[in-house]
């Protein structure tokens, strides 16, 4: 059966620039002009590639096949849709996190073998709070806390060994007034972290790894993310195999989230996740951030967690996973040309004032675009 996959492929920072012939993506502050609509084969292979300029799109899709210009109207819409808020139940009441405009997700893993920092955090509770407050000061929005490490080769932890890292982090954070997301497969801890204060859950298996996870989310009826990755089990970096990484992924958590909407989880609560650094290589985790604009045709906010991970290591003469900071900015900041709502980071403090100069350069009540138009 033959696909369509609708692409940004050409920005402006001001949309005034082009006599407003730009569309804004997915309510973001980023704007496109330009699109690919791709057509691929049964067998995989792109069978056409056109170049549609935004105010021609209504013609170009009159003119494909029934069922592929009602998959074109769709995604079309996709990527013209503003992102309703996420609201958050939290012990000290309801938080807000807003989708206009890019937003930080501090990484607090309470894990000794994690990746990045060798598990200076997994020591004490009082430690990892104090790191969670520090990131909230510097304007994170969400603390994510995980108890589990999912790095290529980790050991596996026992539920109730996740349960005693995370949740006393989670109780305090939000007793605060934190806005708190869980890292967890499992659904037992999902379950804890949510009557802990916990607003979001963030699974790096999309709802796959435990069969109860599906209906915990669905019944808490708090937002979710979807995380991309192609392996099952123990090993979600296992089993990849790619036709067209950036077309595979975009189908993968296209049906993702078809079943979590069957399963009763609300369209509006489900967050996705292309999973850079999860069973790909260099050269996949390069094509998918490069076209990440694609994803916003799947109709849900996205994340993107790059952080301090293998490819930027790769990319820059193997340095530690410690000292990335420099090459996760530079990810980041593409994230943010490309219209993510969410930036999980380790790096928060720089990755919000990195966040506030790049939105101050875009936003039209700072800039005079006047001139540009001359």
């Amino acid at each position: 059966m033959e696909k369509l996959y609708l692409s940004p492929i050409s920005f402006v920072d001001a949309p005034q620039a082009v006599g407003g012939d730009a569309v804004r993506l997915a309510g973001s502050m980023v704007y496109a002009r330009e699109f690919a609509l791709i057509r691929r084969g049964a067998d995989g292979a792109i069978m056409a590639r056109d170049i549609v300029a935004a105010p021609d799109m209504a013609s170009a899709i009159a003119r494909l096949p029934d069922d592929l210009g009602a998959e074109a109207e769709r995604q079309w819409a996709n990527l013209r849709m503003a992102h309703p808020a996420l609201t958050l139940a939290t012990p000290g009441g309801a938080r807000t996190i807003r989708l206009d405009q890019p937003q930080v997700m501090g990484i607090l893993n309470i894990t000794p073998d994690s990746f990045s920092d060798g598990g200076r955090l997994a020591a004490g509770t009082d430690a990892a709070v104090d790191h969670g407050a520090a990131m909230l000061e510097a304007g994170a929005a969400i603390i994510d806390v995980g108890g589990e490490s999912t790095r290529p080769n980790a050991d596996p932890v026992h539920e109730g060994e996740e349960l005693r890292r995370a949740i006393p982090v989670i109780e305090r954070l939000a007793r605060g007034g934190a806005a708190v997301s869980v890292d967890t497969r499992n659904g037992t801890v999902m379950a804890e972290a949510i009557a802990a204060g916990a607003g979001i859950i963030n699974d790096v298996s999309a709802l796959r790894h435990d069969p109860r996870a599906m209906d915990i989310v669905a019944q808490a009826h708090v937002p979710v993310v979807a995380m991309h990755a192609p392996g099952k089990g123990g090993d979600l970096h296992g089993d990849a195999a790619y036709g067209d990484v950036v077309l595979d992924v975009f189908d993968w958590l296209a049906a993702r989230r078809d079943a979590m909407i069957a399963a009763g989880i609300a369209r509006e609560r489900i967050v996705l996740d292309p999973g850079i650094g999860f069973g790909k290589t260099l050269s996949e985790n390069l094509a998918l951030i490069n076209a990440l604009p694609l994803f916003h045709a799947l109709g849900q906010p996205l994340l993107l967690g790059a952080s301090r991970k293998r490819f930027i290591g790769a990319l820059a003469k193997e340095v530690p996973a410690p000292e990335r900071m420099p090459g996760s900015l530079a990810v980041a900041l593409k994230g943010m040309d490309a219209g993510m709502a969410l930036l999980r980071v380790h790096d928060a403090a720089e990755t919000v004032q990195a966040m506030r100069v790049w939105r101050g350069l875009r936003d039209a009540a700072l800039t005079d675009f006047a001139r540009l138009a001359e």
